[in-house]
Protein backbone atom coordinates (compact mmCIF):
# COMPACT_ATOMS: atom_id res chain seq x y z
CA UNK A 1 0.00 0.00 0.00
CA UNK A 2 1.33 3.24 -0.70
CA UNK A 3 2.15 5.88 2.14
CA UNK A 4 0.62 8.80 2.62
CA UNK A 5 2.99 12.25 1.63
CA UNK A 6 2.20 15.38 3.55
CA UNK A 7 4.40 18.65 2.02
CA UNK A 8 5.59 20.39 5.12
CA UNK A 9 6.34 24.01 4.90
CA UNK A 10 9.21 24.20 7.61
CA UNK A 11 12.62 22.81 8.34
CA UNK A 12 12.88 19.32 8.68
CA UNK A 13 15.66 17.58 10.30
CA UNK A 14 16.61 13.33 10.26
CA UNK A 15 15.32 11.92 13.89
CA UNK A 16 13.29 14.87 15.43
CA UNK A 17 10.07 15.82 16.50
CA UNK A 18 7.91 18.16 15.02
CA UNK A 19 4.76 19.68 15.88
CA UNK A 20 2.47 20.08 12.66
CA UNK A 21 1.08 24.33 12.32
CA UNK A 22 -2.78 23.89 11.99
CA UNK A 23 -3.22 23.81 8.47
CA UNK A 24 -1.43 20.46 8.19
CA UNK A 25 -2.60 18.67 11.79
CA UNK A 26 -6.20 19.74 10.28
CA UNK A 27 -5.42 17.61 6.78
CA UNK A 28 -3.62 14.74 7.98
CA UNK A 29 -6.68 13.81 10.70
CA UNK A 30 -9.56 14.55 8.65
CA UNK A 31 -8.36 14.13 4.60
CA UNK A 32 -5.44 11.43 5.30
CA UNK A 33 -7.10 10.30 8.52
CA UNK A 34 -4.01 9.04 10.03
CA UNK A 35 -3.62 8.20 13.66
CA UNK A 36 -1.30 7.80 16.25
CA UNK A 37 0.83 5.10 14.87
CA UNK A 38 0.22 5.72 11.28
CA UNK A 39 3.49 6.15 9.13
CA UNK A 40 3.65 8.43 6.29
CA UNK A 41 6.57 10.54 4.19
CA UNK A 42 7.01 14.06 5.09
CA UNK A 43 9.16 16.72 2.31
CA UNK A 44 9.74 20.37 2.44
CA UNK A 45 10.87 21.00 -0.96
CA UNK A 46 14.20 20.05 -0.72
CA UNK A 47 15.89 16.66 -2.62
CA UNK A 48 14.91 14.89 0.84
CA UNK A 49 12.15 13.22 2.05
CA UNK A 50 11.43 11.91 5.60
CA UNK A 51 9.74 8.51 6.60
CA UNK A 52 7.60 9.40 9.83
CA UNK A 53 5.53 8.32 12.77
CA UNK A 54 2.41 9.68 14.10
CA UNK A 55 2.90 10.13 17.85
CA UNK A 56 0.35 12.52 18.78
CA UNK A 57 -2.93 12.66 17.05
CA UNK A 58 -5.92 14.52 18.76
CA UNK A 59 -7.73 18.25 18.60
CA UNK A 60 -4.93 20.26 20.58
CA UNK A 61 -2.25 19.00 17.52
CA UNK A 62 -0.23 16.79 15.67
CA UNK A 63 3.43 15.82 16.04
CA UNK A 64 5.47 13.31 14.36
CA UNK A 65 8.66 11.73 14.61
CA UNK A 66 10.71 12.02 11.55
CA UNK A 67 13.62 9.21 10.66
CA UNK A 68 16.68 9.01 8.95
CA UNK A 69 16.54 11.80 5.39
CA UNK A 70 16.40 9.65 2.24
CA UNK A 71 17.26 11.55 -1.62
CA UNK A 72 14.95 11.00 -3.95
CA UNK A 73 13.81 13.39 -6.98
CA UNK A 74 11.82 13.13 -9.89
CA UNK A 75 11.87 16.44 -11.04
CA UNK A 76 12.18 16.59 -14.99
CA UNK A 77 15.27 17.31 -16.98
CA UNK A 78 13.22 20.11 -19.22
CA UNK A 79 12.38 23.02 -16.86
CA UNK A 80 9.02 24.50 -18.10
CA UNK A 81 7.58 27.87 -16.62
CA UNK A 82 3.40 27.67 -17.77
CA UNK A 83 2.53 31.57 -17.92
CA UNK A 84 -0.76 30.76 -17.53
CA UNK A 85 -4.15 33.12 -18.68
CA UNK A 86 -6.60 33.04 -16.16
CA UNK A 87 -9.92 30.81 -16.49
CA UNK A 88 -12.47 30.75 -14.11
CA UNK A 89 -12.93 28.23 -11.02
CA UNK A 90 -12.44 24.63 -11.35
CA UNK A 91 -10.75 24.97 -15.21
CA UNK A 92 -7.71 27.50 -13.42
CA UNK A 93 -7.39 24.61 -10.85
CA UNK A 94 -7.27 21.86 -12.94
CA UNK A 95 -4.73 23.35 -15.22
CA UNK A 96 -2.40 24.47 -12.54
CA UNK A 97 -2.97 20.35 -10.84
CA UNK A 98 -2.15 19.36 -14.12
CA UNK A 99 0.91 21.00 -14.90
CA UNK A 100 2.26 19.80 -11.40
CA UNK A 101 1.35 16.54 -12.14
CA UNK A 102 3.42 17.08 -15.55
CA UNK A 103 6.45 18.15 -13.94
CA UNK A 104 6.21 21.87 -14.51
CA UNK A 105 9.19 24.00 -12.90
CA UNK A 106 6.96 27.15 -12.15
CA UNK A 107 3.05 28.56 -12.81
CA UNK A 108 2.55 32.45 -13.56
CA UNK A 109 -1.23 33.33 -13.40
CA UNK A 110 -1.44 36.05 -16.35
CA UNK A 111 -4.44 38.76 -16.86
CA UNK A 112 -5.36 39.19 -20.61
CA UNK A 113 -7.57 40.71 -22.41
CA UNK A 114 -9.94 37.94 -22.42
CA UNK A 115 -10.13 36.83 -19.22
CA UNK A 116 -13.42 36.75 -17.46
CA UNK A 117 -11.91 36.85 -14.08
CA UNK A 118 -11.52 39.98 -12.66
CA UNK A 119 -9.76 39.98 -8.99
CA UNK A 120 -9.20 43.18 -6.87
CA UNK A 121 -6.01 43.22 -4.20
CA UNK A 122 -7.51 41.35 -1.39
CA UNK A 123 -9.00 38.40 -4.01
CA UNK A 124 -5.77 37.95 -5.92
CA UNK A 125 -4.33 36.66 -2.57
CA UNK A 126 -6.96 34.72 -1.45
CA UNK A 127 -6.70 33.11 -5.07
CA UNK A 128 -2.61 32.62 -4.92
CA UNK A 129 -3.16 30.85 -1.46
CA UNK A 130 -5.91 28.62 -2.66
CA UNK A 131 -3.50 27.94 -5.98
CA UNK A 132 -0.69 27.30 -3.47
CA UNK A 133 -2.38 24.56 -1.62
CA UNK A 134 -3.51 22.58 -5.09
CA UNK A 135 0.15 22.84 -5.86
CA UNK A 136 1.40 21.19 -2.70
CA UNK A 137 -1.40 18.76 -2.80
CA UNK A 138 -0.84 18.03 -6.77
CA UNK A 139 3.44 17.12 -4.93
CA UNK A 140 1.62 15.29 -2.45
CA UNK A 141 0.30 13.03 -4.97
CA UNK A 142 2.66 12.57 -7.71
CA UNK A 143 5.57 11.94 -5.86
CA UNK A 144 7.18 15.44 -6.21
CA UNK A 145 9.52 16.29 -3.65
CA UNK A 146 10.51 19.93 -4.79
CA UNK A 147 7.16 22.43 -4.71
CA UNK A 148 7.08 24.62 -8.27
CA UNK A 149 7.06 28.09 -7.47
CA UNK A 150 4.38 30.32 -7.92
CA UNK A 151 4.46 34.00 -9.47
CA UNK A 152 2.40 36.79 -8.42
CA UNK A 153 -0.60 36.97 -10.73
CA UNK A 154 0.24 39.96 -13.29
CA UNK A 155 -0.78 41.08 -16.88
CA UNK A 156 0.96 39.69 -20.06
CA UNK A 157 2.21 43.15 -20.58
CA UNK A 158 4.44 43.25 -17.78
CA UNK A 159 5.26 39.37 -18.15
CA UNK A 160 6.28 40.15 -21.93
CA UNK A 161 9.06 42.91 -20.93
CA UNK A 162 11.52 39.70 -19.59
CA UNK A 163 12.61 38.09 -22.68
CA UNK A 164 12.48 33.99 -22.53
CA UNK A 165 15.45 32.10 -23.44
CA UNK A 166 13.33 29.76 -25.23
CA UNK A 167 9.64 31.20 -25.18
CA UNK A 168 6.68 29.55 -27.06
CA UNK A 169 2.71 30.67 -27.35
CA UNK A 170 -0.34 28.44 -27.90
CA UNK A 171 -2.04 30.13 -31.02
CA UNK A 172 -4.38 27.76 -33.13
CA UNK A 173 -3.39 30.04 -36.30
CA UNK A 174 0.44 28.88 -36.17
CA UNK A 175 1.88 27.41 -38.71
CA UNK A 176 4.08 25.45 -37.12
CA UNK A 177 3.77 22.58 -34.25
CA UNK A 178 5.49 21.75 -31.52
CA UNK A 179 7.41 18.52 -33.53
CA UNK A 180 8.83 21.39 -35.21
CA UNK A 181 10.53 22.97 -33.00
CA UNK A 182 14.22 22.89 -31.77
CA UNK A 183 14.94 21.62 -28.44
CA UNK A 184 14.89 24.44 -25.89
CA UNK A 185 17.99 25.60 -24.33
CA UNK A 186 17.52 26.42 -20.69
CA UNK A 187 14.17 26.82 -19.10
CA UNK A 188 10.92 26.53 -21.78
CA UNK A 189 8.66 29.33 -20.87
CA UNK A 190 5.48 28.24 -22.16
CA UNK A 191 2.43 31.19 -23.12
CA UNK A 192 -1.28 29.66 -22.51
CA UNK A 193 -3.94 31.99 -22.88
CA UNK A 194 -7.56 31.87 -20.90
CA UNK A 195 -11.41 30.82 -22.21
CA UNK A 196 -10.97 33.09 -24.98
CA UNK A 197 -7.54 32.94 -26.17
CA UNK A 198 -5.37 35.65 -27.02
CA UNK A 199 -6.11 38.47 -28.87
CA UNK A 200 -4.27 39.96 -31.91
CA UNK A 201 -2.53 42.56 -30.32
CA UNK A 202 -1.45 40.09 -27.44
CA UNK A 203 -0.13 37.51 -30.26
CA UNK A 204 1.93 40.38 -31.80
CA UNK A 205 3.65 41.01 -28.54
CA UNK A 206 4.67 37.69 -27.43
CA UNK A 207 6.48 37.35 -30.99
CA UNK A 208 7.66 40.84 -30.50
CA UNK A 209 9.18 39.70 -27.07
CA UNK A 210 10.66 36.54 -28.54
CA UNK A 211 8.08 34.17 -28.19
CA UNK A 212 7.15 31.74 -31.39
CA UNK A 213 3.49 30.63 -31.94
CA UNK A 214 2.85 26.64 -31.92
CA UNK A 215 -0.33 25.15 -32.76
CA UNK A 216 -1.86 22.09 -31.17
CA UNK A 217 -3.22 20.28 -34.27
CA UNK A 218 -6.09 20.96 -36.12
CA UNK A 219 -8.37 21.18 -33.28
CA UNK A 220 -9.49 24.17 -31.10
CA UNK A 221 -8.62 23.21 -27.22
CA UNK A 222 -10.12 24.49 -24.18
CA UNK A 223 -7.84 26.15 -22.07
CA UNK A 224 -6.85 23.81 -19.83
CA UNK A 225 -6.72 21.25 -22.15
CA UNK A 226 -4.35 23.26 -24.05
CA UNK A 227 -2.22 23.87 -21.30
CA UNK A 228 -2.13 20.20 -20.50
CA UNK A 229 -1.94 19.00 -23.94
CA UNK A 230 1.40 21.16 -24.34
CA UNK A 231 3.38 20.37 -21.13
CA UNK A 232 2.59 16.63 -21.96
CA UNK A 233 3.59 16.81 -25.77
CA UNK A 234 6.85 18.98 -24.57
CA UNK A 235 7.79 16.50 -22.23
CA UNK A 236 7.60 13.33 -24.79
CA UNK A 237 9.61 15.78 -26.96
CA UNK A 238 12.40 17.10 -24.41
CA UNK A 239 11.70 15.81 -21.14
CA UNK A 240 11.22 12.91 -19.24
CA UNK A 241 8.26 11.64 -21.10
CA UNK A 242 10.33 10.76 -24.20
Amino acid sequence: MRSSRLFIPAACTAHSRISLDEDSAHYLRTVLRLKKGSSLIVFNDTDQEYPAIVIEAHREGVCLELGASLYRSVESSLPVHLALGISRGERMDLAIQKAVELGVARITPLFTEHCVVRLDEARRGQRRIHWMKIIQAACEQSGRNRVPGLGEPQALREFLTHRPETGLFLDPEAAAGLSAMAKPQGTLVLLSGPEGGFAAHERQAAVAAGYIPVRLGPRIMRSETAAIAALAAAQCLWGDMA
